[in-house]
C-alpha cells in the first residue's frame, strides 16, 4: 500500500488529493511530483508533557510548538522505536526496527565506529534517490570512524564512514550526546579545529549542565552549540531555497539533554529550573528556523516534522517539576530508558499548507520508522524489498484518515527489553522497568515480580495494573506476533529479510508460544 489501500476503490481527484469511496484521502501523484523541502528535527530527551501541544496541562511556555501545531497536525499516540538515543536514530533513520541492527542494548559513545551500513537504506538515500538535495546538521549519535594513531585519535586527518555514506551529500555535527567527548566540529568529513586542551564539568559542580572530560576545540563552545546548530540550519534553508532543487534537513538537535545549558535571555526564564529554561530557548530556537522558512518564500512547499528521540530523562530534575505541576511524561508511567509508555511516548507534530489538516489532532498509532515509508510515499517512490522494513505510511493520516495500516508497534528499552502493543494491549516482556525507573531489572526480579507484563492501555494508561494472569490468550497471542516479526525480519508486506544478529526477546523462564 503506496496511495490507496485498495485498488478496488473508486478514486477521483479532486484539489490535489484522492478522494475515494471510504472519506478518506491521501496525497495523489500531482501532489507527490511536487517533491516537498523536508525539515526533520529532533530533540534529545525531551518528554511528551514538555510541550503545550501533547499536554494541556504543561507549564513550560513552548508557544512556537504550539503555533505550529495549530498550523499543523499533532500526534497524540507517537513513539520512538527505543527509549534511547542511538538506537531511536537508527529507527528514524532507517525505517527499521533498531533491536534488528547489532545494537542489542545501550547507546554509542563519542568514539565509537559507525553504525549504519552504507548499504543500508536510509532516509538520505530515499531522498537522494528522490532528486534531494540532503544535509544532517546536529546531533549524529550513530557513530563515525576517527582515523587513530597509537590509540588515539588524530583529528588533522579525514574522518570516514560519517552521514555521508548513509545518503547525506554534506553534514556538520558532533557525533555523540553533548555529554560525550570528543568536543568537536565535523564537517562533512574534516574536524573544524584540533583540540588543544581537555575539558569537563562534574555532577557536582553542576548537577544540570555536567560533561564529561575530554578533548575540546576552540571553536566548540557547550553552551552556544544549541543555537550554533540552528544557526548553520537556517543558513542551510536559506542557501537551499534559492536553488529549484528540493531538499531535506536532518536535524537531530542535541537538546534538552544534558548538559542542560540555557542561555540568556532563557536563563531563569521558566522560574522552574534549567531544565525548563532550556525547552523554551529550543522552542524558541525552532521558531527562528520556522520563520527562516517562511522569509525565504518556501513555506507552503516544505514539509515540517517535529518529534523527540525519546522520553524525557530523569537529568531534568523531575522532583523540582513536580513542585510546579508539571509532569515531562504527562501521567505516563516512566521515563527515558523505560519500556513504559513514559520512555517512548514522544511529541510528533507535522505541518505541510495545503497538504497536511490543520489545527487538527490524531490518535493514529505512529512510530517513527514510519517516516521512512511515509517520505517515501510523499515523493512517489516504490517500496522496496528493504527499507522501511517496519514502517508504515501516514500520508492518509496527514490528510486525515484515523489511522494508518499499523498492526501493533514493537518498542526498546535501554536494556534491551521488548514490549509489543496491538489496539489497546501492550505486553512488556520484562520483570520491572526494563531501564531506570524503579523497579529497575535487577530488583524486580530479586522481588519476584512476574516476566511479563500485560496492560490495557484503554482502561489503564498509567500501566500499574498487570492483567497478564487474566488474560493468558492475549498474552500468548501477542507473543506469537512478536515472534513473526522477529522471525521475518520485518513487520511490514514484503519478502523475509535477515535480522543484524540472533535476536532474543523472551524473559528467562518463558517459553516460545506454540504456532
Amino acid at each position: 500500500m503506496n496511495w490507496i489501500r485498495n485498488a478496488a476503490v473508486l478514486a477521483v481527484m479532486v484539489g490535489g488529493f484522492v478522494v475515494n469511496d471510504e472519506g478518506s484521502r491521501s496525497c495523489a501523484e500531482e501532489v507527490s511530483a511536487q517533491r516537498p523541502n523536508i525539515v526533520l528535527v529532533m530533540a534529545d530527551d525531551l518528554g511528551i508533557g514538555d510541550v503545550s501541544p501533547t499536554n494541556p496541562d504543561c507549564k513550560i511556555k513552548t508557544p512556537r510548538l504550539k503555533e505550529l501545531a495549530s498550523e499543523g497536525l499533532t500526534f497524540l499516540d507517537a513513539h520512538t522505536p527505543s527509549s534511547v538515543c542511538t538506537p531511536t536514530r537508527y529507527g528514524l533513520l532507517t525505517g527499521r526496527y533498531n533491536w534488528r541492527s547489532k545494537l542489542a542494548s545501550g547507546v554509542l559513545s563519542g568514539t565509537s565506529q559507525h553504525l549504519i551500513p552504507a548499504d543500508r537504506p536510509t532516509l538520505g538515500h530515499l531522498l537522494h534517490q528522490a532528486g534531494y538535495h540532503t544535509a544532517m546538521i546536529g546531533k549524529w549519535h550513530l557513530g563515525w570512524d576517527w582515523t587513530k594513531k597509537n590509540g588515539k585519535i588524530d583529528f588533522s586527518q579525514p574522518v570516514l564512514n560519517g552521514p555521508d555514506i548513509n545518503g547525506f551529500d554534506q553534514y556538520y555535527g558532533h557525533c555523540g550526546s553533548l555529554d560525550m567527548p570528543p568536543y568537536v566540529w565535523v564537517d562533512t568529513g574534516k574536524a573544524t579545529a584540533i583540540p588543544e586542551r581537555e575539558e569537563g564539568v562534574t555532577r557536582k559542580q553542576s548537577p544540570y549542565g555536567w560533561y564529561r572530560n575530554g578533548p575540546i576545540a576552540p571553536d566548540f563552545e557547550i553552551e552556544q552549540v544549541l543555537p550554533h546548530l540552528f544557526e548553520k540550519s537556517i543558513a542551510y534553508v536559506e542557501e537551499r531555497s534559492q536553488t529549484d532543487q528540493p531538499f531535506f534537513l536532518y536535524l537531530p538537535l542535541p537538546a534538552p539533554h544534558t548538559p542542560i545549558v540555557p542561555v540568556a535571555p532563557f536563563k531563569d526564564a521558566s522560574q522552574m529550573n534549567p531544565y525548563a529554561d532550556f525547552v523554551m530557548q529550543m522552542d524558541h530556537h525552532m521558531g527562528q528556523l520556522l520563520d527562516a522558512i517562511a522569509k525565504a518564500g518556501i513555506e507552503d512547499e516544505t514539509l515540517v516534522v517535529f518529534t523527540s528521540d525519546n522520553g524525557c530523562s530523569p537529568q531534568a530534575n523531575f522532583g523540582k517539576l513536580a513542585e510546579f505541576d508539571h509532569d515531562p511524561s504527562a501521567g505516563f508511567r516512566g521515563h527515558k530508558a523505560d519500556i513504559y509508555e513514559g520512555g517512548h511516548r514522544v511529541p510528533l507534530i507535522v505541518r505541510w499548507p495545503g497538504k497536511v489538516v490543520a489545527g487538527e489532532t490524531t490518535s493514529a498509532v505512529a512510530c517513527l520508522t514510519d517516516l521512512y515509508t511515509t517520505f517515501q510515499s510523499i515523493t512517489g517512490q516504490p517500496r522496496e524489498a528493504a527499507g522501511g522494513e517496519d514502517g508504515f505510511d501516514l500520508s492518509g493520516v496527514f490528510a486525515g484518515d484515523a489511522a494508518s495500516d499499523r498492526e501493533a508497534l514493537v518498542s526498546h528499552s535501554i536494556g534491551g527489553s521488548f514490549a509489543i502493543r496491538r489496539g489497546n494491549w501492550k505486553l512488556c516482556l520484562s520483570h520491572g522497568s526494563g531501564g531506570w525507573s524503579d523497579p529497575r531489572e535487577p530488583k524486580a526480579k530479586n522481588a519476584g515480580l512476574p516476566p511479563m507484563q500485560l496492560y490495557d492501555l484503554d482502561a489503564d494508561p498509567g500501566e500499574r495494573n498487570n492483567v497478564a494472569d487474566q488474560n493468558p490468550e492475549v498474552t500468548q497471542s501477542l507473543l506469537r506476533l512478536l515472534r513473526e516479526y522477529v522471525d521475518s525480519g520485518r513487520s511490514t508486506d514484503g519478502p523475509k529479510l535477515s535480522n543484524d544478529r540472533d535476536v532474543t526477546f523472551l524473559p528467562e523462564g518463558v517459553t516460545s508460544p506454540s504456532p
